[in-house]
């Protein structure tokens, strides 16, 4: 299913969810790939860290390896962060997660050692860049492997989150196969449509030869 959700746009999955009556599944324009072409599809597994001092004789360092060392393998580690103009996730972190067979990093704040990340090779999406750390007293771990917001978006462990260039969807678990299947069916429609449009065919005469039949909305009960 996820090498299939990855070849996927994620303009196709928004599309498909909008029609199925879930029209705000996108995570906040501002998280993107560290490098153009990015792609990643996994299920979520959500943390959570939090800016500001943390409690007294807080063991900062081994929580944070905690929590990394949680994610299962096959998974996309889903950072919610509070906030905060600090980096919660760096190179070190990054390695960990790549051996134990993570697929992917979406976080909403900061990452730094960018250039150390892009060598190890595990997709990492992110709001920003900062070299300036949670550590040493800017924060603190909240937990992991419970429902996280990003934004609007309520991010579940075992939903799935799709991230391409144009941005990060996040796909309620129970649908994902259906989005999936509707979604393939699609694209494959809109790029027929696109190479007539390509032949010199107006929009009419592309889409009548090639109709788009958009999935029924869900019964809201």
């Amino acid at each position: 299913m996820f090498e299939r959700l990855a070849a996927i746009h994620t303009g196709a999955l928004t599309d498909v969810l909008f029609e199925l009556g879930y029209g705000s599944q996108t995570l906040p324009c501002e998280i993107g790939g560290l490098r153009p072409g990015m792609r990643l599809a996994g299920a979520a597994f959500p943390l959570e860290s939090r800016p500001g001092p943390p409690p007294q004789e807080y063991d900062e360092t081994s929580r944070a390896w905690e929590m990394f060392e949680s994610v299962p393998a096959g998974h996309v580690a889903v950072y919610a962060t509070g906030g905060g103009e600090h980096a919660v996730i760096g190179d070190l972190a990054i390695a960990l997660l790549k051996a134990r067979g993570c697929t992917g990093v979406v976080v909403d704040g900061g990452c730094r050692d960018i250039e150390l990340i892009l060598a190890i090779g595990l997709p990492v999406f992110c709001r920003f860049t900062t070299p300036l750390d949670i550590s040493h007293g800017r924060g603190e771990v909240v937990g992991w492997g419970n429902p996280v917001d990003v934004g609007e978006v309520r991010v579940s462990r075992g939903d799935v989150v799709v991230a391409d260039s144009d941005g990060v969807v996040v796909i309620p678990a129970a649908l994902a196969q259906r989005v999936l299947d509707t979604a393939e069916d699609l694209v494959e429609r809109e790029a027929r449509i696109r190479a007539a449009l390509l032949e010199g065919l107006s929009p009419d005469q592309a889409y009548t030869r090639n109709p788009t039949r958009p999935p029924r909305r869900l019964d809201p009960s």
